[in-house]
């Protein structure tokens, strides 16, 4: 999969294995479902800006762990002619993932790994509103998370 990393605010960082990690687990996805050749984009950000944007998309006025913008469900015109699937943005909290990752009791590594599988699973349409639907999320998380070899 073609995936971009970048950083919010630009003075965040992140180690080189985590980026690796990051570009793995997107091409994994991209396999299991048929979207090898689709782009996306993770941003990982601190909870300030992952606040500002939850308050301003969802008027949800809290920090959260990851977001995910679906170019599926937008109202961004079709890209005509192109070669590739644009799936849209994901956006993850460090600061949330390293905080979860102690509640947890597991990796920091493998806490942003899995938001970033839940964030590209709700791009390729997967939810967790219903019980069933969240059953089914679920199982496509461990799995993938399984596949990777990350366990917790």
């Amino acid at each position: 999969m073609n995936t971009t990393i970048s950083f919010e605010p630009e003075t965040l960082s992140a180690e080189e294995n985590l980026l690796a990690e990051i570009l793995r687990a997107a091409d994994v996805v991209g396999e299991v479902y048929g979207v090898e050749s689709a782009e996306f984009s993770v941003t990982l950000t601190d909870d300030e800006h992952i606040h500002a944007l939850n308050k301003k998309f969802r008027g949800v006025d809290r920090a959260t762990d990851v977001l995910s913008f679906a170019f599926r469900e937008s109202d961004e015109p079709e890209v005509i002619g192109a070669d590739f699937e644009i799936l849209g943005d994901v956006i993850i909290s460090l600061e949330r993932a390293a905080a979860q990752a102690q509640e947890f009791g597991h990796s920091f590594l493998r806490e942003v790994i899995f938001l970033e599988v839940h964030g590209l699973l709700h791009l390729l349409g997967y939810d967790h509103i219903d019980d069933d639907e969240r059953r089914e999320m679920e199982t496509e998380q461990k799995f993938i998370m399984t596949r990777l070899g990350i366990g917790r």
